[in-house]
């Protein structure tokens, strides 16, 4: 297969494999990269994901229809003189915007030889990648934490994902998921996470996104922390179209985590350059309770080099921005509404300039809580 798999702090490199990896040096999850084409907007074809294939893996597509989605303009910027977007991913095919790395990731890992695919989640990246496995041909096991919602394991369910309940934090999800893949030869774990392939998958939202605004990067674009591979895709694809010369910045990227669960926020105020785990708490953003994110030296990297902010925000707000979002005809569910509620504070505290653009993802539907 094409490109490499790289680290993002040193020269380490490496042949792509089914296996996740780390840099021996840095020990951190790898990335996938490969030299960048010469193309021009205008050779782009089709639509979605896969017309950014020539910047993606060399692979024959396992595709549902994901990727563009709509960018819609929204109000809540008019009084700050900001014109804000939000970029409708719960309208992707399982109704969230795991579907980006699920397509990539799976159509990757099928090219190496595997079978049957494992991986962690609390629900939307367990139902992508179960719904890409049944696509494909593949098996999916999940490992999922007890308390995830109904809606997402019947989802899993419905696309014949074998389904691993586990007790505990999140965390023992994770453990038991690596612990079947290292006793059982014929398991490939396939975390989001920490897979390349899942991660180059996201950076299409950056393509798309400055497509829709005629190849003009955004001022700011606000992010739901969790694992924070949407952050990275972000990073990692407007800085590969900053290289192109299709855009001419990078958009200062804004973290936004829920207060009951915020490691990437501590980490940012207090200056480390990688998150230590915290003691997570209850929130109704279940989709980003990840106590020390995988990529998290990576995540801080990207956000500073960005000149972007790190926010955590409270129960009320998440839940006053869902209500909001779903009065004006836009139902999230309550890990989606963690970015609006972020833009709200960002706005109120003066962070954005008039005349400035701000994007803002809805990553998953309502449709999947109960």
């Amino acid at each position: 297969m094409e490109g490499f798999f790289i680290c993002p702090f040193c020269d380490h490199r490496e042949e792509p494999s089914p296996k996740l990896a780390r840099c021996p040096r840095c020990g951190v999850p790898l990335r996938w990269e490969k030299p960048v084409p010469s193309l021009r907007p205008e050779d782009l074809r089709g639509r979605g994901l896969w017309r950014y294939a020539a910047f993606l893996p060399r692979v024959s597509p396992v595709t549902l229809g994901e990727g563009g989605t709509p960018l819609l303009e929204a109000k809540v910027g008019a009084s700050f003189g900001v014109r804000v977007f939000w970029k409708m991913e719960f309208l992707n095919p399982t109704g969230s915007f795991k579907d980006r790395g699920a397509s990539l990731m799976v159509s990757a890992l099928r090219e190496l030889g595997a079978k049957i695919l494992v991986d962690d989640s609390s629900g939307n990246a367990g139902a992508a990648l179960a719904a890409y496995s049944a696509a494909a041909g593949l098996r999916a096991r999940l490992f999922v934490p007890a308390y995830a919602s109904g809606p997402k394991i019947r989802q899993i369910r419905a696309y014949g994902g074998e389904l691993v309940p586990v007790e505990g934090p999140r965390p023992a999800a994770t453990l038991q998921a690596q612990k079947a893949c290292a006793e059982n030869p014929d398991l490939v774990y396939a975390s989001h996470n920490a897979s390349p392939f899942f991660l180059a998958g996201l950076t299409t939202l950056a393509f798309e996104i400055a497509e829709d605004l005629s190849w003009q990067a955004p001022d700011h674009v606000v992010a739901p922390v969790g694992g924070g591979g949407l952050l990275l895709g972000l990073f990692y694809g407007f800085s590969l179209l900053l290289s192109l010369g299709w855009v001419k910045k990078i958009p200062k990227i804004h973290a936004v985590q829920a207060q009951a669960c915020a490691p990437i926020v501590l980490a940012w105020e207090r200056g480390y350059a990688e998150p230590e785990a915290v003691e997570p708490g209850e929130t109704v953003a279940e989709g980003a309770r990840i106590p020390r994110p995988e990529r998290g030296r990576e995540i801080l990297a990207a956000l500073r080099a960005t000149g972007g902010q790190a926010l955590a925000v409270s129960e009320e707000e998440i839940q006053k921005a869902q209500r909001e979002l779903a009065q004006s005809g836009l139902y999230v569910e309550p890990t989606a509404a963690l970015a609006p509620a972020g833009l709200l504070r960002l706005l109120g505290a003066g962070f954005f300039a008039r005349g400035e653009t701000a994007v803002v993802p809805l990553t998953g539907s309502g449709l999947k809580t109960s």
